[in-house]
C-alpha cells in the first residue's frame, strides 16, 4: 500500500510503501480488551489501616461470674467493649466493634483484590496492530473526526517534528485541512458533572489530533497546547491512544521517521 508524504506547505512531494501492520484486520473486540487492560494496570490499590478502629482503651464489661462461685452479676447494659475515660462524654461508649461510631468496618476493601485486567503478549500485540491499522479507514476515522476533503493516511516530511512554536504548527495543520477538527474539540469542552470538578478533573476533553514521530522531538512542546491533541513517539504507542474509550480510527499524522520505525518494530 502507498501513501503520499506532505511537505509543510501541504503538498505531497513524495510516495511511500507503507508496511504490512496496515492491512491487519479490524477487530474491536480485541482492541477493547488492551484498552481496558491498560487502563485498570493504572488503578492504585485501596486498603484500610491494619488498625483501625483499635486505638481506643475500650475493654469488655459484660455478665461476670462471682469468684468461687456459680453466681453471676449482671452490669446493666449490652456486653461489648467500651471506653474507660474520665471523661463523661466518653466513659462507657462502644468501640472497636464495627456497629460503633469509629469501630472497624464490617468488610473493608483489601489491597489483595486484584482488579486489573489480564491480555496475553500475543492478542496485546495484535490489538495494537489493528489499531494502527484503523487509522488509514475513512469510514471508522469520519466517525470521530471533521475529515472532509483529507485523504488518508496523513503521512508528515520529518521537518514538522523540528517545528517550535504552537503559532507554526497550527499554520501547517490550516493548510492541511485539520485545525477544524481542533476547533471542534475545543468547542466540547466543558465543566465536568460532579465531584470530579474537585480533583484535578475539571473538564471533560474531546480528543483530537494524534502525532506519532520516530523519537522525542521540538514539537512536543510546540503542539502539547492544542486541544485534545497527543504526540507519542512509535515505541510509546498504545491501544488506548489509538482508540481513546476503546473506539477505534483515531485521526492521526504519522511522521515519515515514524513509518520507518513502525516498519522496523
Amino acid at each position: 500500500m502507498k501513501a503520499d508524504v506532505y511537505s509543510l506547505e501541504g503538498k505531497k512531494v513524495k510516495e511511500i510503501s507503507l508496511p504490512k501492520v496496515f492491512d491487519t484486520e479490524y477487530d474491536p473486540a480485541l482492541i477493547k480488551r488492551s484498552v481496558l487492560a491498560s487502563q485498570s494496570a493504572r488503578i492504585q490499590p485501596k486498603g484500610t489501616y491494619q488498625n483501625a478502629g483499635m486505638d481506643t482503651s475500650a475493654v469488655m464489661k459484660g455478665r461476670r461470674s462471682l469468684p468461687g462461685s456459680d453466681r453471676s452479676i449482671n452490669v446493666g447494659h449490652a456486653r461489648l467493649p467500651r471506653v474507660k475515660s474520665h471523661r463523661v462524654l466518653l466513659a462507657g461508649r462502644v468501640a472497636r466493634v464495627a456497629q460503633a461510631v469509629g469501630g472497624k468496618r464490617a468488610h473493608p476493601p483489601k489491597i489483595e483484590q486484584r482488579r486489573e485486567e489480564k491480555i496475553n503478549k500475543k492478542e496485546k500485540k495484535k490489538a495494537l496492530s489493528s489499531a494502527i491499522a484503523t487509522t488509514i479507514n475513512y469510514k471508522l476515522v469520519s466517525k470521530r473526526h471533521k475529515i472532509e476533503g483529507i485523504k488518508l493516511p496523513l503521512v508528515m516530511e520529518d521537518k514538522f517534528a523540528e517545528m517550535k512554536k504552537t503559532a507554526d504548527v497550527i499554520t501547517v495543520l490550516e493548510k492541511l485541512n485539520l485545525y477544524s477538527d481542533i476547533k471542534n474539540a475545543k468547542a466540547k469542552k466543558h465543566v465536568r458533572a460532579g465531584k470530579g470538578k474537585l480533583r484535578g478533573r475539571k473538564y471533560r476533553r474531546k480528543k483530537s489530533l494524534l502525532i506519532v514521530t520516530g523519537k522525542q522531538a521540538p514539537v512536543y512542546r510546540a503542539a502539547r497546547n492544542l486541544e485534545g491533541v497527543e504526540i507519542c513517539t512509535v515505541r510509546n504507542l498504545n491501544a488506548e491512544l489509538l482508540a481513546p474509550g476503546s473506539e477505534a480510527g483515531r485521526l492521526t499524522i504519522w511522521l515519515e521517521s515514524a513509518v520507518t520505525a513502525l516498519e522496523n518494530r
